[in-house]
C-alpha cells in the first residue's frame, strides 16, 4: 500500500528543529496516516523489542514503521528495510537523510532474500501479509530462516471480515446483473483472503512457540461517489480487486459508479487488523 504521506510526515517534523539537534529526533508514526499508521500500532502492540536489536522488515513501503523501529533499536541495533517498489525505497532514503545510519532501506523482494542474508532478532512486516499470495505458508516458511531462535516474527494484514458489508453489496449486484463470470472472479479473490484462524495456524505448523493472530477493528470513512472510487485506502488494493474481475474497464467504471451511489447500503465500513506473532524455539 503506497504511503502517499509519509514523507511529508517526517520532513514536517524535522523542519522545526534545529540542524545539530536532528539526531535526537524522535520518529513517531505519522499521525495523518489513516491506513498504515493502525496497522504499525497493532505491529507493535505485539513485537518485544529492545536495545541492539536486529530487525528485518519486509514490505516495508515508505518506512511506517521502520523509522520508529530504528529508533526504539537505537545505534547498537540494525533495521534493514527491504521493499520491492524501487521508488518506495528511494523516497524513504531521500527521508531518512543522513539520520539513523543504522537503518538501511534496500530494493529486494521478500519472496527471494539472498541467502547470505544474515539472521535477525526480529522479523517484522506491516501490510506484508496482503503480498505472501497466492502461496502464504511457502513465503512465510523461506522468511522464517533469517529469524535466529528465540527470534519473534511479527506481521499485520487485514483479515477475513474487512469490509465485508462491500463485498456482499458487490456480489449481490453481480448477481442482479447477470455478471457471472466477474462474480466467479470476485468470489476466488474473497476465498483466498487468509483469517487470523489460518495465520496462527501457519505460524504454529512452521514449528513457532507462542502463536497468536490479534484482531482490532478499524472503522473506514467515506463520502459517495468519487470520494469513495477515490479514497486513498480503498482504491489502492482493494476497490481494484473488484476493477479487475471486469474485462471490460467500461462497464467497470460504470458498474463501479453506481456502487458508489449507494453506499449507505454497505457502510459503516470495517477493516479487521490483525497481527500475527510467533517465536522461534531456541
Amino acid at each position: 500500500m503506497v504511503n502517499y504521506f509519509l514523507m511529508g510526515s517526517y520532513a514536517k517534523i524535522l523542519s522545526f528543529l534545529p540542524e545539530s539537534n536532528t539526531m535526537n529526533v524522535e520518529w513517531p508514526l505519522p499521525e495523518n496516516d489513516p491506513w498504515s499508521t493502525p496497522f504499525a500500532q497493532a505491529l507493535l502492540y505485539k513485537l518485544e523489542l529492545f536495545p541492539g536489536a536486529t530487525v528485518l522488515d519486509v514490505a516495508a513501503g515508505g518506512g511506517i514503521p521502520s523509522f520508529h523501529l530504528a529508533e526504539k533499536v537505537g545505534p547498537s541495533g540494525k533495521v534493514l528495510a527491504v521493499d520491492i517498489n524501487q521508488y518506495q525505497v528511494m523516497r524513504a532514503r531521500s527521508v531518512q537523510g543522513a539520520h539513523l545510519p543504522w537503518l538501511q532501506f534496500e530494493v529486494c523482494d521478500m519472496r527471494h532474500l539472498p541467502p547470505d542474508l544474515p539472521k535477525f532478532d526480529r522479523i517484522t512486516g506491516n501490510l506484508s501479509f496482503m503480498f505472501f499470495r497466492p502461496d502464504r505458508p511457502t513465503v512465510l516458511k523461506n522468511l522464517l530462516h533469517f529469524l535466529k531462535p528465540g527470534g519473534q516474527i511479527v506481521l499485520t494484514f487485514p483479515s477475513l471480515g474487512t469490509f465485508d458489508t462491500l463485498w456482499h453489496k458487490v456480489d449481490m449486484e453481480m448477481q442482479q446483473r447477470g455478471f457471472e463470470q466477474e462474480r466467479k472472479g470476485l468470489n476466488e479473490y474473497l476465498t483466498e483472503r487468509p483469517s487470523a484462524e489460518h495465520a496462527e495456524n501457519w505460524l504454529r505448523e512452521l514449528g513457532l512457540e507462542k502463536t497468536e493472530a490479534v484482531e482490532m477493528p478499524l472503522e473506514v470513512k467515506t463520502g459517495p461517489g468519487r470520494e469513495f472510487l477515490e479514497h486513498p485506502l480503498l482504491r489502492g488494493g482493494f476497490l481494484d480487486d473488484i476493477y479487475e474481475c471486469f474485462s471490460d474497464p467500461v462497464l467497470a467504471e460504470e458498474f463501479m459508479t453506481d456502487i458508489a451511489s449507494d453506499i449507505e447500503s454497505f457502510t459503516p465500513l470495517h477493516a479487521i487488523r490483525c497481527a500475527m506473532s510467533g517465536w522461534k524455539p531456541e
